[in-house]
């Protein structure tokens, strides 16, 4: 396809979505995260950002944040508590409310539109505000919402968007997707009335994306989103990769594998396309042992990234997310989310290595938390995913498992629902399909809790109990923090609203300096 061709592509696409868009400075949620700003820079000394990172840790609560803080220090031979995450140690903090307009508990689609728009919108929509309801493809374009990507890209910033899930899940998606429903990650997953309306499914819209002159870096896994059968499951039988690099012609390259990636010389590619599995990609613990090859870290991807990005003469904006921290925590297995969320911690270890804090904001937040819980009265230096030892009240401690009023051991990670509940029938709970392990399971709520053991509460495939019998862990409803570092990051204080960190963003970079 010749370069004139991708510019009508393009031209429709932004027609479609972006035709009567609404103005979100007309947004009682726009209005009220400007003046959130406002009321937070009272005092404050004026700072410019060249360069913005948001690390979204999807899922990523409090609870997720300490036990992962513990579970690193003691895999490098300290007790662990005392330990700091590379972004704990950024100076300001702040807490996000991550309520959707729709629901008190709210998800991936609504919370990162809050996060890159500024705006609050309904659960399961991105990048519109909440006059859609799920679904609506018809309202969608009226009710689009632009996003800090686009701002980037209209301004000539360059931008970027890193993932450990597909390029097109709902987290992703949120920085550069306008779409009723977050699952039409391709045309065959959208409705029938959209798909014969022609409306833009998500991998459409990173490849066809109007702003600028497209997003420079993309990183993340779904090939099947971008291909027709037998590789994928477009029904429109296009190549997006292919369609990706003659859209960039000899800028762009598209690359599938660690091997492919690491080759990249940022100096002569400035348009990239990273798909490395056709699905998500693996956790790390899966990466590691099976394709270290093949796909690589959320480092090494962040890495990349900025070497490309920071080649910009005006500039960059990037989003790095975390994405499977949360799939472990629905599957109700704390050891692969903690290890993802320590992977996530040294990818913005790598961002602090990699920017100056003398002009890159660097903001670290999740999207929602989950509903892990660390508890009862382990000692000093207990094992993170181990059986209680310590205390059965607040006396001394001792050296043998901690036992409850039936006689059982227990563990100091659970969650409040899921599939670790004690009750499971023997077969996979959904949640658990997530990983290539059969999960541990018990038979009969008649038999009481499980009589267990060190070997098998630390073992890669332990679900920790839970109170109340899901197939799927859900998320949690409490506020989640905020860590940042950088021009501009003094304005995160307090307890916020989570479409207030749009607003300093935008604040840092000079665009939407908060109303006098």
């Amino acid at each position: 396809m010749g370069a004139s061709r991708w510019g009508v592509v393009v031209g429709l696409c932004c027609l479609a979505l972006s035709a009567r868009a609404a103005d979100p400075a007309q947004n009682a949620w726009f209005k009220a995260g400007r003046e959130a700003v406002k009321k937070a820079s009272a005092g404050l000394p004026k700072a410019h950002a060249r360069n913005v990172i948001l690390f979204v840790g999807d899922g990523m609560g409090i609870a997720t944040v300490t036990a992962a803080r513990i579970l690193d220090g003691q895999q490098n031979g300290k007790s662990g508590e005392e330990n700091l995450l590379s972004f704990e140690k950024l100076p300001y903090t702040a807490f996000s409310k991550t309520y959707t307009v729709d629901f008190q508990v709210g998800e991936s689609a609504g919370t990162i539109t809050a996060l890159m728009s500024g705006v609050k919108t309904r659960s399961g929509v991105l990048g519109v505000d909440e006059s859609v309801t799920r679904g609506d493809f018809a309202k969608a374009k009226a009710a689009s919402v632009p996003s800090l990507l686009e701002q980037a890209e209209d301004r000539g910033l360059w931008t970027g968007v890193v993932t450990t899930t597909t390029i097109t899940h709902a987290t992703p998606a949120g920085t550069y997707a306008h779409t009723p429903e977050r699952n039409w990650e391709d045309d065959s997953l959208e409705s029938p009335g959209a798909r014969d309306a022609g409306f833009p499914d998500i991998a459409r819209q990173l490849v066809e994306q109007p702003h600028g002159d497209g997003i420079e870096v993309a990183l993340g896994g779904g090939r099947i989103h971008f291909a027709g059968k037998p590789d994928g499951l477009r029904l429109d039988g296009r190549d997006l990769s292919a369609d990706w690099q003659k859209r960039f012609q000899a800028g762009g390259a598209a690359v599938t594998t660690r091997d492919e990636l690491l080759a990249v010389d940022p100096k002569k590619v400035r348009h990239l396309l990273g798909l490395f599995t056709p699905e998500h990609m693996s956790f790390e613990i899966e990466r590691r042992k099976l394709t270290p090859a093949l796909e690589p870290t959320l480092s090494e991807m962040t890495a990349k990234a900025l070497d490309i990005l920071t080649r910009s003469p005006k500039g960059f904006f990037l989003m790095v997310e975390g994405g499977r921290i949360d799939h472990g925590h629905h599957a109700g297995n704390a050891q692969r989310a903690l290890t993802e969320t320590i992977e996530f911690a040294n990818a913005v270890s790598v961002a602090l290595q990699k920017t100056k804090p003398t002009d890159t904001l660097i903001v670290v937040t999740a999207d929602h938390s989950h509903t892990l819980s660390i508890s009862g009265y382990p000692k000093r230096g207990n094992p993170i995913l181990g059986l209680v030892v310590g205390s059965i009240g607040e006396g001394a401690p001792g050296n043998e498992p901690v036992k409850d009023l039936s006689g059982k051991p227990y563990t100091t990670l659970h969650y409040a629902n899921g599939p670790g509940y004690t009750g499971q029938s023997d077969a996979q709970p959904e949640g658990a399909k997530l990983f290539p392990h059969k999960p541990t399971s018990y038979q009969g709520t008649k038999l009481g809790r499980p009589d267990l053991n060190e070997e098998e509460v630390e073992g890669p495939a332990y679900l920790q109990e839970s109170s109340v019998p899901l197939s799927s862990e859900t998320h949690g409803g409490e506020d989640v923090p905020i860590y940042a570092g950088g021009p501009g990051a003094a304005v995160f204080h307090g307890v916020q609203e989570q479409n207030f960190v749009y607003h300093a963003m935008a604040a840092a970079l000079g665009w939407a300096a908060p109303p006098k």
